[in-house]
């Protein structure tokens, strides 16, 4: 029986339809991925699933004694105190109360009277089972509750509020934009814990390899229409895709039709006299139909105002180290960045990213070593808090600046029209920059950028509220960029199809280059490499990523990390074995041991082959199909070497 059901729902906020009709059900322990463009209703709709909306018309129905509780996608006013009280604020009025006896029992001088009427309150409605699973909550999250909430960092803000959405134990689970300022050591935590988690999930995301890991069904709006495609991500684009051409086909014959229709209801006065009067009538319905009918929503139109070529060496590093009250961030640096790198910043929040851009750029000197810039350096800078914006202009007069016009590689462009190219229609463009939603500043950001002319570009989490239509056109702008690209970012996906190289910040200073993305770092990084903050190996950090890329290997064809784990896992598995007393094999085990070692060499070939093709630009340009193909031939030459490894161990024992 479906938990909640949305019959004939309509919604809108001024125009047309937000939400025009929809039909939709949330069944137990599915887990729906919500997408959509931005300004599609994918956060109305979440909002009417949890009651905090009410449709224009229609009904939502939700099942009785069905919780349904919601993560907001930012951070809500008047969420403030200590960490057990915000979440314990999400059981309502008992929350209130625990919060109560919470900082009563624990104050230095204590009120038995108010302690006591507390006290008499939360057993009245029998409370102490939900304080108990408020403690249980913090446990399950790693959360402190005496820690003040307004003090945390955005990544640890939004896991309480996941404790907080949790706390009530909710049959249907809503989370908008959950991966938003989470570092990648959070995101591959949230990943495990929600396919852990026993509940119907419905959540909104622009991280495409978290999208894939979870969903069991996507369900898209467009236009106002909400469809449901059943299955993966892969499924969902090849048929999406079939959907669209087909409903292009079916606007261009219908096109063509009225326009033999209104060619012919405008022939001379023979015609007219014995005019249809029947075919008249079609011919008004035809244009009404028309008129009514809603286009997609075009794709942002991006280009980058190149300036100057820069030296050939853009920034040298050598033995450079910078201290902060005493501690290291960063130790002993050597780096040298040339003109046209792609470089990508990894590392949890608070692990110096920032600070190490700035050391780069020449903003903070170093406590010691050099820091040399190359020649005719024109910077950009992308700030994810999106501070350049400034909230008394307008979207427009953000990137004209009193100008009419700006230039982009030479050529000068209406400011109305270039904002246009992002998506901005002139009314929205002149409206105020507080009624902007998140993904329109990040375009509106991106569009103030790019008007910049630069030949070093730097990204601090561009990727924050952006389609993945707009996402993927991102992706392809800076694989063509000509000038130096220094990107911080926690999408991984977009970390592995933009960089060429990645810096990564390993804990206590230091500093780790590793060639390629994200993928190639967790398969190049030793089981001795510690990520910043994170307090664990890359080994660890591979195996919480490993659960989402073993998901997602035939949608994307991701690889996982067992090439890179193979020979280690063989080292240790040897060492055992030489410690161990040697058996006698019959003569067929024998011959399989001795054959072993060239079809493990053969298969770690074959598998080093399969992960240099999809670091081929051309990889991702093939069909779902052939990825798929890929990916699964990728996977059975894996399970063949750890089988082949695990064989050896036996018969070497």
């Amino acid at each position: 029986m479906p938990l909640i059901t949305l019959q004939n729902v309509d919604y809108s906020i001024g125009g047309p339809l937000l939400l025009d009709n929809v039909e939709l059900s949330i069944e137990p322990g599915e887990r729906i991925a919500l997408i959509g463009r931005n300004g599609a209703g994918k956060s109305t709709l979440l909002k009417l699933l949890s009651g905090d909306l009410r449709p224009d018309d229609g009904e939502v129905r939700v099942e009785g004694g069905v919780r349904v509780s919601r993560l907001e996608q930012e951070v809500p006013h008047g969420a403030e105190g200590d960490v057990f009280d915000v979440v314990a604020a999400g059981m309502g009025e008992l929350g209130t109360w625990l919060a109560e006896y919470h900082h009563l029992s624990h104050a230095e001088h204590v009120d038995t009277d108010k302690l006591a009427a507390v006290q008499a309150r939360i057993e009245a409605a029998n409370g102490w089972s939900a304080d108990q699973r408020v403690v249980e909550t913090l446990t399950r999250l790693d959360l402190d509750g005496e820690q003040d909430f307004t003090g945390l960092s955005g990544g640890m803000k939004r896991r309480v509020l996941l404790a907080r959405a949790l706390v009530s134990a909710p049959d249907v689970l809503l989370l908008d934009e959950p991966t938003n300022h989470l570092d990648i050591e959070a995101i591959d935590w949230l990943e495990g814990f929600l396919k852990a988690w026993p509940g119907a999930l419905v959540f909104i995301t622009h991280d495409r390899r978290f999208l894939r890991a979870l969903a069991t069904r996507i369900v898209e709006i467009d236009r106002g229409q909400v469809t449901s495609w059943p299955g993966d991500w892969a499924n969902y684009e090849r048929r999406r895709e079939e959907r669209l051409n087909a409903e292009a086909q079916e606007n261009a014959r219908f096109d063509k039709l009225l326009a033999q229709e209104e060619v012919w209801i405008r022939q001379g006065i023979k015609a007219r006299r014995v005019r249809d009067e029947g075919r008249v009538r079609r011919l008004k319905a035809m244009r009404v139909e028309r008129a009514q009918r809603r286009e997609q929503q075009g794709n942002v139109r991006m280009a980058v105002a190149l300036g100057e070529s820069s030296g050939k060496k853009v920034v040298e590093a050598r033995e450079v180290s910078f201290d902060y009250g005493g501690k290291p961030m960063l130790k002993a640096l050597d780096v040298t960045i040339m003109r046209g790198d792609r470089i990508g910043l990894i590392g949890p929040n608070g692990s110096g990213k920032t600070t190490l851009i700035k050391v780069l750029l020449g903003e903070l000197a170093p406590t010691s070593g050099e820091v040399r810039l190359g020649t005719n350096l024109q910077v950009a800078y992308f700030d994810q808090y999106r501070a350049t914006l400034r909230e008394d202009w307008n979207a427009l007069e953000n990137v004209a600046e009193g100008r009419d016009f700006v230039e982009i590689n030479g050529k000068r462009k209406h400011a109305i029209g270039y904002l246009q190219d992002f998506l901005f229609t002139p009314e929205r463009a002149r409206a105020p920059i507080t009624r902007l939603s998140g993904g329109e500043r990040n375009r509106l950001l991106l569009a103030k950028l790019f008007a910049q002319p630069s030949n070093l570009l730097v990204m601090d989490e561009p990727t924050n509220d952006l389609d993945v239509e707009t996402l993927e056109l991102l992706e392809e702008l800076l694989g063509e960029y000509e000038g130096t690209l220094l990107l911080v970012s926690h999408d991984r996906d977009f970390l592995d199809n933009v960089v060429t190289s990645t810096l990564v910040m390993e804990g206590d200073g230091r500093v780790g280059e590793y060639v390629g993305g994200y993928s190639d770092w967790l398969r190049q990084a030793g089981p001795g490499q510690v990520i910043a903050g994170g307090g664990r190996g890359a080994a660890g950090v591979r195996n919480a990523a490993g659960v989402a890329q073993d998901t997602s290997s035939t949608a994307s064809g991701g690889t996982g990390n067992a090439a890179a784990a193979a020979p280690q896992a063989t080292a240790a598995t040897a060492g055992n074995a030489s410690a161990a007393p040697k058996r006698k094999l019959s003569y067929k085990d024998a011959r399989e041991l001795e054959l072993l070692p060239a079809r493990i060499e053969q298969l770690e070939a074959t598998l080093e082959a399969l992960a240099g093709e999809m670091n081929e630009p051309a990889f991702y340009q093939r069909d779902a199909a052939a990825i798929a193909a890929h990916g699964s031939r990728l996977g059975e030459t894996q399970q063949a070497l750890d089988a082949a490894y695990a064989r050896w161990a036996e018969l070497d024992g």
